[in-house]
């Protein structure tokens, strides 16, 4: 059974993590897998939107503990950060295309930082988010100290490090950590509506957003706006551009290809 399931439709790309009997945590096999299937599907012009997800009862409860405490597979910790989690962050941010990371259910550890990366998570009122490092005596990895400080609040993200306490759905939309929270029931519906949304929507456009997005997080206020005349310049010469605006003109709906 592949640690990792892919599946393609409607130009979309879900991405499953699949160890549902370790509540899909990471070992090394995985962990490089997902790195492989995210450059394949950044390759693919087929794939305008992906979603990433996991199978069973939990989203990711981070590192497989049973490979770092065993001497024949661990891999130590220097391998684990620059070559697993690292290079999946890296990824996330960098493929120029819309990633909706799908919180199913328990997001724990590097499992909740790696959600977090993505460019609009979503998440079942079954999920919960934990910064679980505190409780083994770590520091939060996966980029956790970069994002979740410019999520929530350097207070609060400083206090669910330190404490390790769970937040549920609910809480983690209104404190503003991921976009929306839907019911168990409708959840892979919702889902599926907003990747399909995603998909069809301007991909060179929503890319050159992700590119000035990643930018904002280090520029000033003058390179910011230099980088957005930059880029906006860009989006002005695509084909989806003279879409978006005969079809506003023509009061239709656009019929944008990705280009």
């Amino acid at each position: 059974m592949s640690s990792i399931e892919l599946k393609i439709e409607n130009k979309v790309a879900f991405i499953a993590l699949n160890r549902p009997e370790v509540f899909n945590s990471f070992n090394r096999e995985m962990a490089l897998n997902l790195q492989g299937i995210l450059d394949d599907c950044e390759k693919n012009n087929d794939v305008r939107a992906i979603v990433l997800t996991g199978n069973g009862k939990a989203f990711c409860a981070g590192q497989d503990l049973k490979e770092v405490t065993s001497p024949e597979l661990n891999p130590g910790f220097k391998a684990i950060l620059e070559e697993h989690y690292n290079p999946i962050i890296e990824r996330i941010r960098a493929i120029e295309k819309p990633i909706i990371g799908a919180v199913n259910g328990v997001a724990a550890g590097a499992g909740a930082n790696i959600a977090l990366a993505c460019d609009i998570v979503v998440a079942s009122e079954k999920a919960s988010f934990i910064q679980a490092f505190s409780k083994i005596g770590l520091i939060p990895d996966s980029a956790g100290t970069f994002f979740l400080p410019r999520l929530i609040g350097f207070q609060k993200a400083s206090a669910l490090m330190m404490t390790g306490d769970k937040v549920d759905a609910v809480e983690a939309e209104r404190i503003g950590m991921i976009y929306k929270y839907f019911s168990a029931d409708t959840f892979e519906d919702e889902v599926n509506k907003l990747a399909v949304k995603m998909a069809n929507m301007p991909t060179k456009g929503l890319g050159l957003t992700k590119r000035v997005l990643n930018a904002s997080l280090m520029n000033n206020l003058k390179e910011q706006l230099a980088l957005e005349s930059k880029y906006q310049i860009e989006a002005a010469q695509t084909e989806d551009y003279s879409e978006g605006v005969n079809a506003f003109m023509e009061k239709r709906k656009p019929n944008f290809q990705g280009k």
